[in-house]
């Protein structure tokens, strides 16, 4: 019988446990609060209320797009299914190197399929916010 390494082994058990050791890394109340900053924005967006929907944004965003009516322009043209879901469902969160993504999929409006992958920022005073969206879109969804 053939022994494998003790090292090995360690990496093994590493790589098989990569993702939960990562979704453990960020804990369930800043999970919880990850996902109500995410829904109230999609809320804010729901309203047209591009003012809501930017104070859920890290100051990066903030500072690029300047004020909620621009915002909310780019988020209607870029991101449709984001903008006007008819639904979102959160996935898994996840930590490395310090990066922060919480996977939402949504359905548009036109039964359009997104996986949206939020980037989550922790601000010195404790609170999260959006620091970035990317879209990965998928077959059409008819409900």
């Amino acid at each position: 019988m053939r022994r494998i390494p003790a090292l090995s082994c360690t990496l093994l058990l590493a790589l098989a446990c990569g993702p939960a050791l990562a979704e453990d890394a960020v804990p369930p109340s800043s999970r919880a609060e990850i996902r109500r900053v995410i829904s109230a924005q999609i809320e804010a967006f729901r309203r047209r209320d591009g003012a809501a929907a930017l104070a859920f944004a890290a100051p990066g965003i903030v500072q690029r797009f300047g004020d909620g009516p621009h915002f909310l322009e780019m988020v209607r043209t870029a991101y449709p299914a984001v903008y006007a879901p008819r639904s979102f469902s959160f996935g898994e969160v996840s930590s490395e190197d310090g990066v922060v993504e919480q996977k939402v999929e949504f359905v548009g409006s036109d039964g359009s399929a997104a996986l949206g992958i939020y980037d989550m920022e922790h601000e010195a005073d404790g609170s999260w916010r959006i620091s970035g969206c990317m879209l990965e879109h998928s077959e059409r969804i008819d409900l």
